[in-house]
């Protein structure tokens, strides 16, 4: 067993759409300012009845059917989220209970916006042992609940969304490269608002890990120019590692999947790739940055759209707050 096959995909995105013009009435920006420096026109933001479960759980349904598989068939439930509706339980036990996966076992993971890459490769290093056969992955991410609407450098990048695949083993060509950095990882977070409780001096001074912590107080602060430089770097060497433990050039790669943070930066990596942008997916356009969803559901449109065929090499790549960066290659 060396690889996955992916049996099916599916997603679920808000009704809500939330155009670059909208911004204009809560901080000083413009629809051309936004779209020049990031590629994005609009992003989906999800209302207090579609909680993160939900949607992943609407996306895990949609992929479940794609693949013509029962929710009871499941042997394991693996969730990527930043966002998650509740500190315990997880994102995928609220899922497994939505779905009536009574056979699973459920868990969350953390690594943002890498989430897909990171994924796929614990799902099929879990499909190498006996007693999983069937993997569901989810990612599923509400980052309109933790944008800071003041801040007009980041508030105009994120929406909310979530996708699914059903991955089972398989013969089929499969490496991974995943890796942090360890120098970058006050350049993207977002701090829990600390709570007063009794019997304790509330006014000590909060033992900070990043600069600047304080101003997170539950939302995302970034330091983008540097975010920039990072993700342009980590993204070339990701596909290209990845690549090289299959022995094949990323030249040889027939559709990338990015993360979509930012056009300029999917712009910048595929020319130190030295290939064209046409070999890239992009979705960007109509759904900004949805962390660890944005690899899935542009997966699961390029599945349901023919973009790839069965057969077809495949790479999924991005980076993400930790920083954390990734790629998987995978024959589709």
């Amino acid at each position: 067993m060396n690889g996955i096959d992916i049996l099916g995909t599916g997603r679920y995105l808000p009704e809500k759409v939330v155009t670059n013009g909208d911004f204009t009435s809560i901080v000083d920006t413009c629809d051309e300012w936004i779209g020049t420096r990031t590629g994005m026109k609009k992003r989906r933001f999800a209302d207090n009845s579609e909680p993160v479960w939900y949607m992943g759980a609407m996306a895990g349904e949609d992929a479940l059917k794609a693949a013509g598989i029962r929710a009871s068939d499941v042997d394991m439930i693996l969730v990527t989220t930043v966002t998650p509706d509740f500190y315990t339980p997880s994102t995928a036990c609220q899922i497994q209970l939505k779905l009536g996966a009574k056979n699973a076992f459920a868990f969350d993971i953390s690594v943002a916006c890498s989430g897909v890459a990171y994924a796929f490769d614990m799902a099929r290093r879990y499909l190498a042992c006996d007693d999983v056969k069937t993997v569901l992955v989810i990612s599923t991410e509400r980052l309109s609940q933790i944008t800071n609407y003041k801040d007009r450098s980041t508030c105009i990048l994120f929406g909310d969304g979530a996708a699914a695949s059903v991955l089972q083993a398989s013969g089929k060509r499969f490496s991974s490269y995943l890796k942090s950095d360890l120098d970058g990882s006050h350049l993207l977070f977002a701090a829990r608002p600390v709570r007063e409780i009794p019997f304790v001096d509330n006014t000590a001074p909060v033992r900070e890990i990043f600069p600047e912590q304080e101003k997170s107080n539950g939302c995302i602060v970034m330091g983008g120019n540097d975010v920039y430089k990072f993700a342009t770097r980590a993204m070339p060497e990701a596909v290209v590692k990845a690549c090289e433990k299959l022995n094949i050039t990323p030249g040889e790669l027939d559709l990338i999947i990015p993360h979509q943070a930012n056009y300029r930066i999917i712009e910048t990596a595929m020319k130190k790739l030295l290939l064209p942008i046409e070999k890239c997916h992009v979705n960007i356009r109509d759904y900004g940055n949805t962390s660890s969803a944005s690899m899935a559901i542009g997966l699961d449109e390029c599945v349901r759209e023919g973009l790839i065929k069965r057969g077809d090499m495949v790479c999924v790549v991005g980076f993400g707050a930790g920083l954390t960066y990734g790629a998987c290659v995978f024959e589709y």
